[in-house]
């Protein structure tokens, strides 16, 4: 992989993570384009994963420091109902990676084998969320002051379904949780959080499987200078687009993302099948 592939990689990466138009997808799309088909890419997108994931440290700092703050102050723990809203935050993003936490320890060669069962099944997943974005948008429940621990597990399923390449991660737990009724104000922000921890951990498993294979062997050979590039540019457009996307939300203009996906979609079935 040259630097410039990386580049893009890492661009697409940043961009498309938070966007509502699956980052795994796109991946896929433009990994296929370069001749990066397969497994073979896939801890460089891991990295690039990791990168996002600090770009919304960074972003979300203020909210971190409310939740550990709330954690960590004098509070009941009796019941869910008497802690702290910033304990509650945190419980429900526990609680929103039960499902991913199955799929990802039952299911991890499932997964790892989809990702490198070609674009077909990419152009149908866009497809699917542009389906799901769309329903959203004209879904009209009433709405919830806060996400609830139910809601949290129902958005956690949706996170653990993205997990197929082309189901975007963001724009199917937002479209969850606005068909559950909850305030799109406070979806983004929690899609955002919510994915911290189970990215985390796939890196840190990732991360002892480099330990003991070593880097190069790990990586297939992609050299030490694009990862890097790679990486610094997800994070740097990554902060950007995590600032832009919890706006789009608040202002809930998520149809024009069904639109792009549809398009993309329908273009990438037609391209796999031809």
């Amino acid at each position: 992989m040259s630097w410039w592939e990386a580049l893009i990689l890492g661009v697409l990466q940043g961009l498309t993570e938070y966007l509502p138009v699956s980052s795994s997808g796109h991946l896929t799309i433009i990994s296929n384009l370069f001749g990066l088909t397969g497994e073979e890419n896939l801890s460089f997108s891991v990295m690039l994963h990791v990168a996002t994931v600090l770009s919304t440290l960074v972003i979300l700092w203020k909210e971190i420091v409310w939740i550990f703050k709330d954690i960590f102050s004098k509070q009941s723990w009796k019941s869910y109902s008497d802690l702290n809203p910033g304990t509650r935050y945190a419980v429900n993003i526990i609680i929103s990676m039960i499902p991913v936490g199955i799929v990802g320890f039952c299911l991890k060669d499932t997964v790892e084998s989809v990702f490198g069962s070609g674009l077909t099944i990419v152009g149908i997943m866009l497809l699917v969320t542009a389906l799901l974005l769309a329903f959203s948008y004209f879904a009209k429940p009433r709405q919830k002051e806060n996400i609830s621990g139910w809601h949290a597990f129902v958005i956690g399923i949706a996170q653990a379904v993205a997990v197929l390449p082309g189901l975007s991660r963001s724009g199917s737990t937002i479209a969850t949780g606005l068909l559950l009724g909850n305030k799109k104000e406070n979806l983004a922000q929690f899609s955002f959080l919510m994915v911290i921890p189970p990215i985390l951990g796939e890196a840190l498993l990732d991360t002892i499987d480099i330990a003991t294979v070593g880097f190069q062997q790990a990586m297939n050979g992609i050299p030490v200078s694009s990862v890097i590039i790679g990486f610094l540019s997800a994070f740097i457009v990554g902060c950007l687009a995590c600032k832009w996307m919890i706006n789009i939300v608040k202002k809930g203009k998520l149809i024009w993302f069904a639109i792009y996906c549809a398009i993309v979609g329908l273009s990438t079935l037609i391209f796999s099948l031809c």
